[in-house]
């Protein structure tokens, strides 16, 4: 755990989603049609992984003293995220149906392109490796990491103008987690904090940046605050 990011007007906590059904069967799903469908939802682990992530999380709000009514929970539209948003929700005591919990597009999965889509996750191995040489650049069809990157940069911002002293909890996938930990943590070296953080971002987009994103791999459901 650690300290909030001076530069941002809220405190961030990002959760991977549980154990999947993809995970369980070694499949990549990561197109917004495949990702909202329920039979790519949560494996019975992955439930029990959430509950346990809102259960260290309801243990961290109350050991700081931070009042439930400044929790925010902003999901992934799908079935696996939004599931493990809801479990936690429960554990916490908060309506899923309040203006606490929301749904962002721009916190989805990455899209791996129509190449890899269905495929074992075996691939992801290749994937990683055209990163590193270049985070620009994407397979065919697909998101490359600086696309990515551009999309998170979008969802900070909108939740920094929307919200104020607020505890926001980020659940989403693998890579744009690990994407959004690699540009925070390059952003935090910034100077001035009166730098707008959209700006900040863009000046961290650099390929030496961008193309070490591996290094904040999350391990499934589990939950960090962005330090």
């Amino acid at each position: 755990m650690g300290e909030t990011l001076p530069f941002l007007r809220n405190s961030y906590w990002i959760l991977r989603h549980g154990k999947s059904i993809p995970n369980e069967n070694g499949l990549i799903v990561s197109s917004m049609a495949n990702g909202t469908l329920e039979e790519f939802g949560l494996a019975p682990e992955g439930i029990q992984q959430a509950k346990l992530a809102g259960e260290l999380l309801d243990k961290e709000l109350k050991a700081r003293n931070i009042p439930i009514e400044t929790v925010r929970i902003c999901y992934s539209p799908f079935s696996r995220t939004t599931h493990t948003a809801k479990i936690v929700a429960d554990v916490l005591g908060i309506s899923f149906k309040s203006c606490q919990c929301k749904a962002m597009t721009e916190l989805r999965e990455r899209f791996f392109g129509p190449l890899f889509e269905l495929l074992s996750h075996d691939k992801y191995a290749e994937i990683w490796v055209l990163d590193e040489k270049d985070p620009f650049t994407s397979v065919e069809g697909g998101e490359s990491v600086a696309d990515v990157c551009s999309r998170l940069s979008i969802a900070l911002t909108a939740l920094e103008a929307a919200y104020q002293g607020c505890n926001i909890l980020l659940v989403s996938h693998g890579d744009p987690l690990q994407i959004f930990q690699t540009i925070l943590h390059a952003a935090k070296d910034k100077t001035s904090a009166e730098v707008d953080i959209s700006l900040r971002i863009k000046q961290v987009m650099t390929h030496s940046i961008l193309s070490q994103h591996r290094k904040f791999a999350l391990l499934t459901a589990e939950l960090r605050q962005m330090k």
